[in-house]
C-alpha cells in the first residue's frame, strides 16, 4: 500500500487497482479505493482502526480464528493491532472503499463524540445497510473533494453512528436533549458567518454541545444537518445578490460558497434551475 501523496496509485496491473491517500484535513485519517480481481492479502495488522466497506463483488477473511464474507451486505470493522488476512475466495472480483484511523485521528474524533477513554469492537462483521451507505457516501464525499464542511459532518456522523451502535463503550456517546433556544442560536450564528468558512466545533462550542450532538439535534429539530442548513442560507444570499446584479463569481464568493461551480451545484440540486437560469428570469 502506497502511503502519503494524494491519489496516488499503489498498483499498474490494470486487473488490481488501488488508491491510497491522506485526509488534508484529519492528521491520521486515510483513505484507500481497491478494484481487484486477484489479489491476497497476508496476515497484518494496522495501528489504528479500519473500516472497510465492499461496492461490488467480495472476498474471504481471516480474523480472531473465523473465516468469513465481505460483501455489500457487511461492514467490516478491525480494532487496531487486530491481525486480519483476506484473499478474493469465490469472488472474481472485489471493489471496495476503506478508512484507516490512527491514534491522533481517532483522539480527535472521540473528543467530537465527547467519548473520553478507548472503545474497541466485539466482532468484525456489521449487517447495517445505513451505516454501509453512510461510510461509502462519506468516502465519495472526500474522494471528489466536496466542501470541507460536508466532508466533516459526514465523518462525525458516520463513526458517531458506528460507535455507539456497535462499539464496547460506545453507549457513552452523551445524547443532547433539545434545548430550547438551542438551535436558534446556532442558526443566528450562521446568519451572521455564512460566508466564511464555519466549521463543526465553531458552531456546536457556543452552545455546549460536541459536533455529533449538534448534527443528531438538528436532523431532529430542523430536518436538515448543518451543513444543509448552512448550504440554505448562502443559497439565499447568493439569490439576492444576484438579483442586484452580481456576477455568478462575485455572489457565489460572497455567499461563502468555494467557487461558481459550487453556487451551481447546490443551485441546481435545490432549485431545479441554474443560476444563469435565475439571473434570466429577472432580466
Amino acid at each position: 500500500m502506497a502511503c502519503g501523496a494524494e491519489g496516488v496509485v499503489a498498483r499498474i496491473d490494470p486487473r488490481n487497482t488501488a488508491r491510497y491517500w491522506n485526509d488534508p484535513q484529519v492528521a491520521g485519517l486515510s483513505y484507500l479505493h481497491a478494484d481487484f480481481t486477484t489479489h491476497t492479502y497476508a496476515p497484518h495488522a494496522h495501528d489504528g482502526f479500519v473500516i472497510a466497506v465492499t461496492e461490488t463483488g467480495g472476498s474471504e477473511f481471516h480474523s480472531r480464528g473465523q473465516t468469513a464474507e465481505a460483501t455489500q451486505a457487511t461492514l467490516l470493522v478491525f480494532n487496531p493491532d487486530e491481525p486480519h488476512s483476506g484473499r478474493m475466495g469465490r469472488s472474481t472480483r472485489w471493489r471496495y472503499r476503506s478508512l484507516y484511523l490512527e491514534t491522533p485521528a481517532a483522539a480527535a474524533l472521540m473528543g467530537s463524540l465527547g467519548l473520553a477513554g478507548s472503545v474497541g469492537f466485539t466482532r468484525n462483521v456489521l449487517h447495517d445497510p445505513d451505516l454501509i451507505a453512510g461510510f461509502l457516501d462519506l468516502h465519495a464525499a472526500r474522494d471528489a473533494g466536496r466542501d470541507a464542511l460536508e466532508q466533516r459532518e459526514r465523518l462525525v456522523e458516520s463513526f458517531g453512528a458506528l460507535f455507539s451502535k456497535y462499539a464496547d463503550g460506545g453507549n457513552r456517546i452523551p445524547v443532547s436533549l433539545s434545548e430550547h433556544g438551542t438551535v436558534g442560536k446556532v442558526i443566528a450564528l450562521m446568519r451572521e458567518r455564512y460566508a466564511e468558512t464555519l466549521t463543526l466545533e465553531q458552531m456546536s462550542a457556543p452552545v455546549g454541545l460536541t459536533p455529533f450532538q449538534l448534527i443528531g439535534l438538528f436532523k431532529r429539530s430542523v430536518g436538515l444537518t448543518p451543513h444543509a442548513q448552512l448550504t440554505q442560507l448562502r443559497l439565499k444570499a447568493a439569490t439576492r445578490a444576484l438579483r442586484t446584479g452580481a456576477t455568478l463569481a462575485d455572489a457565489a464568493v460572497g455567499a461563502g460558497f468555494y467557487d461558481q461551480s459550487a453556487l451551481n451545484k447546490h443551485f441546481k440540486r435545490c432549485y431545479g434551475i441554474t443560476p444563469r437560469q435565475y439571473i434570466r428570469a429577472f432580466g
